[in-house]
């Protein structure tokens, strides 16, 4: 800067108070606020998209709350969309709330958006490639150090890191620290409060003579438009103008230019239609390690640093005590007083003026944590990156789609929060159904606030468990879901129809018409069954019926606890189950490995799905788990039928009653002769006890099965013994270590040698014929105590049971 300073602040004849920061910077936010009441100019320009100027009120608003963006779509098309960032500690947010509160008129200045959207757009285009719509909305908004507005996405060109360039040229080979050490702990300073801003001009300009742009020729049109702007303004106010923005422009702006060279270099940019509006932001998208290109290390550090009226250091390492106190790890305050101490003693001995957040994290690490990384990990995460979410005022702009999901989660008192939390639903009461409904019909939106979890407790259709978490990016997608409806049970219904019409299978559908059923859309179902019913008409594919019928039946669940009709659905399903029962046997003659094992989880799937449709008044078929009961015994006879089909036939057969213990093991034997090639007979045994079914117990309860399994493997000629290891390797490697040490013990002990006489069913050390009454009465008292009943009420409820 020039000129001479008068004695209010103001440079007499100069030109304008350009005040050039680092974005995110709470050094430079404290400076700009000093700088702005030292020269006290009549209008603050700010970098920024000037479509947001009629959207400056809207930061006085009490419900204003950063971090914040200010996020631009284009109208046409919302997911190609761009994001300026604004924290507490912005300093163009100390700026327009300094502007605010002394009643001067604030303006953006940088690039409108309407042009740096069009023109991604066009080079996506030229390059002969779309980016997805979120990674467009990033790569915008993103990718530039020293700036929050949208940098170009060439990613072949490197831009200069000027911090670094800077620590580097100090002796400093960690920008962070040089910043924090030059800016942060010096504070504004006394007297001129401009001087800082002086000399950090005069080193952007020396870089921007070796540099030039950097490297991005965006920044030369950018600036261009910045000038014009500023012309504008000094021409209107008369009491002086203050331009707040990146340090990297401050000598473009400077720079002597003609107008007709500044508009040459805007002539002929391409243009879309766009809105603006304020959205939420979070701390964790502040930071550089979200991708956020403008981002800071330490968000979270840095608004404590800003809003910590004195004696930051032992402020934040009560917050440090505190969350771990929170996490049961014991922190008195002996580890706040030594932990400050250490940290003091670190920043004398590394020659820094105050202890940072190296010092502050060494000192933690050492002596609240024990040296340990661990819980370290956990104060990075939640304090010193963060979890802060902001909030924007109900008035300010947005789709219809947003304003109804607003009230939707105000009045089922669903407050979108950063951090990631569980939340229990009980469907049998009316608000937790409800919301429950509205994270369905948010995920058949694509608007992935909420992701079903398993649930603790019972697993029953009465409870669910979700895990949600509100990302800024959801704003561009209720944005993109708005062309669906008005509403979110208007567009839930809208993108349930379309998607049925687009599905490619039928088992797409039958899962579409599961979560039109959870997200309770009694508009989309019949498009939806239409369409389903269509689909399973023509699809001849055993395969594709196999893998629709379990999703189809697990939505006749949901009519008890929801309220929904299924009767049309329970027809479709009971249709789709007999066409699967008439198909499977022909379809698993002939299969390779691959194919087979394939076919076997088909064979489960169904045979699940058939148990939760069995007599069902729904399904209106009350012989269907017969009829699958009969296919069973089918595939469990057949030679042309892979070994590992027919094993698990027989083991389902033998779990649901059908079949004897006895048979089973005589069908084993048979299987297990040496007139069977072992690879057949060990794809047997995967089928019987292997693929998670709990076959390992069974080995354990039956020793007649497991002397039979240890006969035949006993007997394995040793030329094919390697060609049947991998496939037993897989079976046995399955079980829980305990299951496989139990069975251990019990070839050890030698049952192989009871093998021979199986069938005959011999007496076994730890099992008999009949139940031992008297080894059962041993656990009553255990059983009564969990139960809470008396000796007589146990006995009859176990007597019943045994009946």
């Amino acid at each position: 800067m020039t000129g001479t300073q008068d004695p209010e602040g103001r440079r007499a004849g100069a030109g304008p108070v350009l005040l050039g920061v680092r974005h995110h910077g709470p050094g430079s936010a404290r400076a700009v606020r000093a700088a702005l009441e030292q020269a006290a100019p009549g209008v603050v320009l700010i970098e920024g998209p000037p479509e947001a100027d009629s959207l400056i009120p809207l930061a006085a608003d009490e419900e204003m709350r950063p971090p914040v963006a200010l996020l631009a779509h284009a109208v046409d098309e919302p997911g190609r969309s761009a994001f300026w960032p604004l924290a507490e500690f912005s300093p163009e947010w100390v700026a327009l709330r300094w502007a605010l509160e002394h009643g001067v008129p604030a303006r953006f200045i940088d690039l409108p958006a309407t042009h740096t959207l069009a023109w991604g757009q066009r080079e996506d285009e030229e390059a002969g490639e779309g980016r997805p719509p979120l990674d467009a909305a990033r790569a915008e908004s993103d990718a530039e150090p020293d700036s929050n507005s949208p940098p170009a996405p060439d990613a072949a060109d490197v831009r200069i890191d000027p911090l670094g360039v800077l620590a580097d040229a100090a002796g400093y080979d960690d920008p962070e620290r040089w910043w924090e050490d030059v800016v942060e702990h010096r504070g504004a300073g006394r007297g001129d409060a401009l001087a800082p801003f002086t000399a950090l001009e005069e080193a952007m300009g020396a870089l921007r003579e070796t540099y030039g742009s950097g490297g991005h020729d965006r920044d030369l049109v950018r600036e261009a438009y910045m000038r014009l702007q500023l012309r504008t303004a000094r021409r209107e106010f008369e009491d002086g103008v203050a331009v707040v923005c990146g340090a990297w422009h401050v000598p473009a702006l400077r720079q002597k230019t003609t107008v007709a060279a500044d508009r040459a270099l805007l002539k002929g940019l391409p243009k879309v239609k766009t809105d603006m509006t304020w959205v939420p932001w979070t701390h964790r998208r502040l930071s550089r390690v979200s991708g956020y290109g403008a981002g800071i290390d330490s968000p979270g550090w840095y608004g404590h640093l800003f809003s910590a009226p004195d004696r930051p250091v032992e402020r934040w390492m009560t917050k440090v005590a505190g969350l771990l106190r929170a996490e049961d790890r014991i922190v008195s305050s002996a580890h706040v007083i030594e932990a400050v101490r250490l940290a003091e003693t670190l920043a004398a001995m590394r020659g820094r003026p105050l202890p940072g957040l190296s010092e502050s994290t060494d000192a933690v690490r050492a002596v609240m944590c024990d040296g340990s990384d661990v819980p370290l990990a956990l104060v990075h995460d939640r304090l010193v990156v963060g979890d802060v979410l902001g909030e924007v005022p109900s008035t300010a702009p947005a789709v219809p789609l947003q304003r109804d999901l607003t009230r939707l989660q105000r009045r089922l008192r669903l407050k979108p929060e950063a951090l990631e939390r569980e939340l229990e639903l009980d469907l049998r009461k009316e608000n937790d159904a409800e919301r429950s409904r509205l994270l369905h019909r948010l995920r058949l939106l694509g608007i992935a606030w909420g992701e079903p979890a398993a649930s603790r407790g019972s697993t029953g259709t009465f409870r669910e468990t979700w895990r949600l978490r509100w990302e800024p990016e959801l704003s561009v997608r209720v944005a993109e879901a708005g062309v669906w409806g008005t509403t979110v049970l208007s567009a839930a219904t809208a993108r349930a129809e379309a998607d049925a019409v687009a599905a490619q299978g039928l088992a797409d559908v039958t899962a579409l018409a599961e979560r039109c059923l959870l997200a309770e859309l009694p508009g989309a179902l019949p498009t939806v069954m239409r369409i389903l019913a269509d689909r399973a008409a023509l699809d001849a594919d055993v395969g594709h019926l196999a893998q629709a019928l379990p999703a189809l039946v697990r939505t006749l669940r949901y009519g008890d606890v929801r309220g929904t009709d299924t009767g049309a659905l329970g027809e479709v399903a009971a249709g789709l189950a007999e066409r699967v029962f008439v198909g499977l046997p022909p379809a698993c003659a002939a299969l390779d490995a691959d194919a087979a094992e394939e076919m076997r989880r088909h064979v489960d799937a169904v045979h699940g799905a058939v148990g939760l449709l069995g007599d069902a008044p729904a399904a209106g078929q009350g012989h269907l788990r017969a009829r699958w009961q009969s296919v069973l015994r089918v595939l469990s006879g057949r030679d042309t039928v892979p070994g590992v089909i027919r094993g698990r036939a027989v083991r389902l057969l033998l779990d649901d009653g059908e079949l004897a213990q006895d048979e089973a093991a005589r069908l084993m034997g048979l299987v297990l002769s040496p007139g069977t090639p072992p690879a057949d007979a060990a794809a047997w045994i995967e089928g019987f006890v292997g693929g998670g079914s709990g076959g390992g117990m069974l080995l354990v309860h039956d020793e007649r099965l497991l002397g039979l399994v240890d006969a035949w493997l006993t007997g394995v000629p040793a030329e094919a013994f390697t060609d049947v290891l991998p496939l037993l390797r897989r079976t046995f490697s399955a079980y829980e270590p305990g299951v496989r040490r139990t069975l251990g013990e019990l070839v050890r002990r030698g049952p192989a040698a009871q093998g021979a006489a199986a069938a005959a069913g011999p007496a076994i050390p730890g099992f008999a014929a009949e139940l031992d009454t008297a080894r059962a009465d041993a656990v009553l008292p255990v059983v009564r105590l969990l139960l809470g009943l008396d000796e007589a009420d146990t006995r009859n409820d176990l007597v019943g049971v045994e009946g």
